[in-house]
């Protein structure tokens, strides 16, 4: 197989090699523990893969030779359309482990097949009906035309702007929901939407310069270098990252918490009389039965111990305590920590072991946690 080697071939070559081996073990992962997630990412890391395929092979001399040129031009290796459908439905999978594609959910791959069907139909037009180029010009790459470009990079963003709303709405949901906010809240996420805005600026912008200078084939290499560079950084933090199964978000969701969304006037007087008897209830289930040993406790969970739902516990909380779910557990799991510093037991135990101890699943919320209630970090306390 012809492939000459060069710095620019070479480097995209490594990228190209790596983001196939990382689809793989997405696929191979998502298979193995049923995760939709996974998946999904997975075809998404191999479609990047295939996108800078051209360009890789470009500059390794397929262009300029026969048969390869056909290759090139005939298979659409292109597949832009695919890739925001792929990551906002990663992140709605990703934060629901009950999350299944529904049939409306295939409505957003429709361009992306549209734009295979029509390759297929030129190739089987050009190669074994008529003949000769006759729905392709023959002179450039149909997945480097203009309209084209346009319509995936329209998707891109509009795909990107959905994204990073739906996962705003999680954030404001995961510290209503869970005890392990910080955990939850995908902090890795959210520098992976970073990247995703990276890219698709990175793209547009390739466009609309395009518009004004000649970027000649050399230039555009960096463009291609540079999305290399960012899926890889994507799909290793992906990889990287641990799963929570009991996530279960849905937009529908925080509609349980609006009331605690909306300031009331001061001039109603609520009587709050009914909230006495799950006052009762929750202060069994936490004082007496420590259900905040649990880490991975959440507002669902505590609510269906108390006999209610997580609308009403939730408000409970709130205006009980002035603090959201996430506070209010954390408080218990600090006081928890400072109880088992004072035992002979664990003197010779790290602050992050008396607080895994404690109810902790993550340092970054103990600390958090420690200093709300404290004033102090968890390292100053014992000094004090």
């Amino acid at each position: 197989m012809l492939f000459q080697f060069g710095l620019r071939s070479s480097l995209l070559l490594i990228f190209f090699t790596h983001l196939l081996v990382y689809a793989f073990l997405f696929w191979k992962r998502g298979h193995l523990q049923e995760r939709l997630s996974d998946r999904l990412l997975g075809t998404f890391v191999f479609l990047s893969a295939l996108f800078i395929f051209p360009w890789m092979s470009g500059f390794a001399g397929w262009y300029d030779t026969q048969p390869y040129r056909e290759i090139l031009f005939y298979t659409p290796f292109i597949h832009a359309l695919f890739f925001g459908p792929l990551l906002y439905l990663y992140l709605k999978s990703l934060t629901n482990a009950q999350y299944r594609l529904q049939k409306r959910d295939w409505l957003h791959f429709i361009p992306g097949l549209l734009y295979v069907i029509w390759a297929l139909i030129t190739a089987v037009t050009d190669k074994l009906i008529v003949g000769h180029y006759y729905l392709m010009n023959g002179k450039s790459d149909p997945d480097f035309d203009s309209w084209y470009n346009w319509a995936w990079s329209t998707s891109l963003m509009v795909y990107l702007i959905l994204s990073i709303r739906y996962y705003r709405q999680y954030v404001v949901f995961s510290w209503y929901e869970f005890s392990f906010a910080d955990a939850a809240s995908f902090k890795w996420l959210r520098n992976f939407l970073y990247a995703f805005a990276v890219l698709t600026i990175l793209l547009i912008s390739e466009h609309v310069l395009g518009l004004f200078i000649d970027l000649f084939y050399i230039r555009t290499w960096y463009y291609f270098f540079a999305f290399a560079i960012i899926t890889y950084y994507m799909a290793i933090s992906a990889y990287s990252a641990k799963p929570i199964i009991k996530l279960n978000f849905e937009p529908a969701l925080l509609l349980n918490y609006q009331p605690l969304l909306i300031e009331e006037p001061i001039s109603v007087v609520e009587d709050n009389s009914w909230m006495l008897a799950w006052i009762a209830s929750i202060e069994v289930l936490m004082d007496i039965q420590k259900v905040y040993l649990e880490p991975e406790l959440t507002l669902t969970e505590l609510a269906k111990k108390a006999g209610t739902n997580a609308s009403v516990l939730s408000k409970v909380i709130n205006k009980t305590y002035g603090l959201n779910f996430s506070d209010y557990v954390n408080r218990y799991r600090v006081n928890e920590v400072i109880r088992l510093l004072e035992q002979p037991e664990y003197k010779n135990f790290t602050l992050l072991a008396v607080a895994y101890d404690a109810g902790f699943n993550s340092k970054s919320t103990f600390n958090r946690a420690f200093k709300k209630v404290t004033g102090m970090s968890p390292k100053d306390y014992p000094k004090k």
